[in-house]
This record gives C-alpha cells, sequence and structure tokens, in this order.
C-alpha cells in the first residue's frame, strides 16, 4: 500500500517549483513565531520574512538585510480538524473527489509542522461520533491522521456536521494550538460563530474551503444526486433560468456569510477546488494569516 504521506510529498515537488516550497515552509514557520520566543541567531533576509525581525544594526555593519531568528522555548501542536462526514464523499468544483483535496490539504500542512518539529493531532468526525488522535511528531504519526481521515470518509459515513467538530474541540482541547480547519461549503450558523469566537481566543485558527462542484449552469452534470440523503438533484438547474438563478444567489449569500463571520473573528479563509489549488491557496492563505496579525 502506497504511503499518503509519500502521496502528498509527490505532489507537492510535482505542483511547486523549489522556491516556491521554500516560501511556503518560511510562511510556516511564521505562525507561531512570537515576541515571546528566545532570540537564537542572524541570517540573511529572504522575501517573505517579516519587516519588524530585521535587525538593523547588524544590516548597517554588513551592509544587506539580517533578520533575527527565535527559536521556539518548547514545541507547538498543530490541531487538524475535518468534517468526515458523507458531504466529503461528494465530487468538488475541480471534478475530483473532495476526499482527495482533503488529504492534500492536511497532509501538506502535517508535513510542514513535522519539519518544524512541531507536534500534530486531529479531530475528525461526522454528526454520529468524533474522533481525537493526540498530538506527536514524525512522518508515522502524519500517515495514521491521513489513513483516518482516508478510511472515515465515504457514502457511508454519517451526515457531515462541523458544528460537532467544534463543540468538541472547545469540551476536550485545552492546549493552545494552531488550528486548521477544513471544511466544504457548509453554511455556518450562530452555534458556529459562538463557538468559533470561543475557540479564537485561545488558538490560532486557519480556515480551509473545499468548494462544491458547480450544480447551476452550462458546466453543471446532466444528472447527479446528493451524498447527503441519495436524491437527485434537479435537472433544471443545469438548463439554467430561474431556479439555477435562485441556488447561484443562495450559493453566494451562504458564501458572503461565512466570509464575514470568519473575517469577524480574525480568522482568515482560504479555498481549493482541486488538488492543484492546494499549495498556492496554503501559500496565501499563511501570508495572510502573517500579514493580519
Amino acid at each position: 500500500m502506497t504511503s499518503l504521506v509519500t502521496k502528498v510529498k509527490t505532489k507537492m515537488f510535482i505542483f511547486a517549483h523549489r522556491r516556491a516550497r521554500t516560501m511556503l515552509d518560511g510562511e510556516f514557520g511564521s505562525v507561531f513565531r512570537g515576541r515571546s520566543l528566545d532570540f537564537d541567531d542572524l541570517r540573511a533576509y529572504v522575501p517573505g520574512d517579516e519587516v519588524r525581525d530585521i535587525d538593523w544594526k547588524a544590516t548597517a555593519r554588513v551592509g544587506s538585510p539580517l533578520v533575527k531568528r527565535y527559536a521556539a522555548v518548547r514545541k507547538q501542536t498543530v490541531l487538524l480538524l475535518a468534517d468526515t462526514g458523507r458531504n466529503m464523499a461528494a465530487v468538488s468544483r475541480g471534478g475530483e473527489p473532495k476526499k482527495e483535496i482533503v488529504l492534500m490539504a492536511l497532509g501538506v500542512v502535517g508535513y510542514l509542522a513535522h519539519r518544524h518539529g512541531d507536534q500534530v493531532s486531529l479531530v475528525s468526525g461526522d454528526a454520529s461520533s468524533s474522533e481525537t488522535v493526540p498530538p506527536r511528531g514524525g512522518e508515522g504519526h502524519l500517515e495514521l491522521i491521513l489513513r483516518r481521515v482516508d478510511d472515515a470518509v465515504g457514502l457511508d459515513a454519517g451526515p457531515s456536521d462541523l458544528t460537532a467538530q467544534l463543540a468538541h474541540v472547545a469540551r476536550t482541547v485545552a492546549r493552545r494550538s494552531l488550528m486548521f480547519i477544513v471544511a466544504d461549503e457548509a453554511a455556518v450558523g450562530e452555534e458556529d460563530a459562538s463557538l468559533l469566537r470561543r475557540l479564537a481566543a485561545q488558538h490560532e485558527i486557519l480556515w480551509f474551503t473545499v468548494r462544491d462542484a458547480e450544480l447551476a449552469g452550462a458546466a453543471a452534470p446532466r444528472r447527479s444526486y446528493d451524498v447527503a440523503d441519495g436524491g437527485y438533484l434537479l435537472s433544471l438547474l443545469a438548463e439554467g433560468g430561474e431556479v439555477a438563478e435562485d441556488y447561484r444567489r443562495l450559493v453566494e449569500e451562504r458564501s458572503s456569510r461565512r466570509a464575514r463571520i470568519l473575517t469577524g473573528l480574525g480568522i482568515v479563509e482560504a479555498h481549493a477546488d482541486s488538488v492543484e489549488d492546494v499549495l498556492p491557496a496554503l501559500f496565501r492563505l499563511l501570508e495572510r494569516h502573517r500579514r493580519a496579525r
């Protein structure tokens, strides 16, 4: 059986050249960096470094920009939170299984955490149950996490319920973490907003949305069904007209509401339509998060 971590690393090399991977690695490293860390040494400035980390006196002495590096006092924890309900067994906007995009996103963030010596944990589940994998380090542990997600997502899984997973984290996770939430375009309601407000006070939160298949317009399939209940979807959506316009409006309103709630809580969101979108989307997510801090 091919390692899922190996698949993730292979795709990272295929979809991004070395400089892009280095910059992504640097953006991830900046997430936990704060003034509470111990000064370590100086190194040459590279694109993506924070201006506030430049040591201006040392720069003046040597004639080229130098930045301060900080050593973490202890290992950090990256908490991966994933919806593994039936929704993730559906097809994405790019035509690929949502599950493949979820695994790629979780795998890249988990692998970056591994490279930085951080520990990784997982909270996943559906409406019927939530599962926790305690924090540990190493590629073997990341492989276990990805296998859990891969095995859980399917048409025989329970209904998706991201609210249940957020509530589970709020009840059970006390240690400050970087929370990386992967979900589809499900609506974010008042209960979700309340839970996220509570969690954002304790954790750094990044939100990654896997976008749903397009069901209205020329690109929509002529015949499709809803993985949530197995019912066939209206072919009128693919034919355009008033029904399709109403559907588009509802989707846009749902996305706008989610964006407003997340922005109001200081949570940065990125989205992907396909596996190939994951790396650039994660880079933008980390960069925006760093600039927003």
